[in-house]
């Protein structure tokens, strides 16, 4: 069976952390494992993580980054689940999860949104649609595959030990999540599953500063992962993968085989080729 882990990177959330230990501890496929990095908090954030039975590593280097990798480099999984502790699951979260990756065995990494909790209506319904659906399409546009949710996201360890190099850990005020998602190259397939869903708190709306310094860092991040290879290129390298990928799948679709007597052999059928299947690039 596949062992899936769960890495959840926690600093001074203990509370939060708490009810999203709760929300893992009542799904429908327990995780094999659950990690949570402690990166160096001063309440009882790793109390809280051993009492629900969680393994805690210490990483000191503060940071999201830094700490989302070294919970990567110590997960046990074949998948590897990602939660922020302010993450609340939804029961049939590693489940589906679970089958995202069984249905497709090229599957690199699948996401899913968040839900907001914890603010006025208003407020919520604007950071779905602003905050979490600007940034899929956006960035979607730019990576040419969907953008990873570190509130909500899954990988293949095989698919971490690939990029586990070139991810910037060490560059503190970056989204650890963007940033991974930049190191996927032609081959590695991201799918974004909507009904993979986590409720998230609405905490970054409650001040300028702190919304602020969240797009501030979608600059940091794409400064950070241009240095090396423009992203226009990283883009087009991607989505030419992807239109092959597409013209191969419709190329087997329209390709029957016939048995005769003696004989086995392929027969392409016409397809109308005034109508282009591909995706858009």
């Amino acid at each position: 069976m596949t062992v899936i882990s769960v890495v959840i990177p926690s600093l001074n959330d203990a509370g939060m952390l708490a009810r999203c230990l709760d929300a893992l501890a009542h799904q429908t496929r327990k995780a094999d494992e659950i990690v949570v990095v402690d990166n160096g908090s001063t309440d009882n954030t790793a109390e809280v993580a051993r009492a629900a039975g969680a393994r805690v590593i210490t990483e000191p280097k503060r940071g999201i980054p830094a700490a989302t990798a070294a919970g990567f480099d110590a997960a046990i999984g074949d998948i590897i689940g990602r939660l922020d502790a302010d993450s609340v699951p939804a029961v049939d979260w590693i489940e589906r999860i679970a089958e995202d990756f069984a249905h497709d065995p090229e599957l690199a990494a699948v996401t899913g949104p968040g839900q907001f909790y914890g603010a006025s209506k208003a407020v919520l319904r604007a950071g779905e649609v602003l905050y979490i659906g600007g940034m899929f399409w956006s960035m979607g546009i730019l990576l040419g595959h969907p953008p990873l949710f570190g509130s909500n996201l899954a990988i293949r360890s095989t698919t971490w030990d690939r990029i586990r190099d070139t991810a910037h850990r060490d560059i503190r005020r970056i989204h650890d999540d963007l940033d991974l998602s930049f190191q996927f190259v032609p081959g590695m397939r991201v799918e974004r599953d909507n009904g993979l869903r986590v409720g998230i708190s609405a905490r970054p709306f409650r001040s300028i500063a702190g919304l602020g310094r969240r797009v501030y860092w979608v600059s940091t991040t794409l400064a950070a992962n241009s240095k090396d290879r423009s992203l226009l290129r990283r883009r087009n390298e991607y989505r030419a993968w992807v239109r092959h990928e597409a013209r191969s799948a419709r190329s087997s679709r329209n390709t029957t085989t016939f048995v005769g007597e003696d004989a086995v052999f392929d027969s392409d059928f016409p397809v109308d080729l005034g109508t282009d299947l591909s995706p858009e690039g």
